[in-house]
């Protein structure tokens, strides 16, 4: 029947978005949650978020085409 395949979870997300903060390869961050390297450069493409102001709120940088 092919594949399945499931979205990433929440605490995934997170997990991406600290590892990349500390500067861990893709293919690291995949390795580390089982998941492939272009699942995890989608997900950093479409939905990287960094603070905004020292407040620590949040924005938003994707690209809108």
């Amino acid at each position: 029947m092919g594949e399945v395949y499931s979205h990433l979870s929440e605490e995934e997300r997170q997990v991406i978005q600290i590892e990349i903060g500390n500067g861990a390869s893709i293919r690291g961050i995949g390795a580390m949650l089982g998941r492939s390297p272009s699942s995890i450069s989608r997900e950093i493409k479409r939905n990287t978020w960094f603070p905004s102001n020292e407040n620590e709120s949040y924005r938003c940088v994707c690209s809108i085409e």
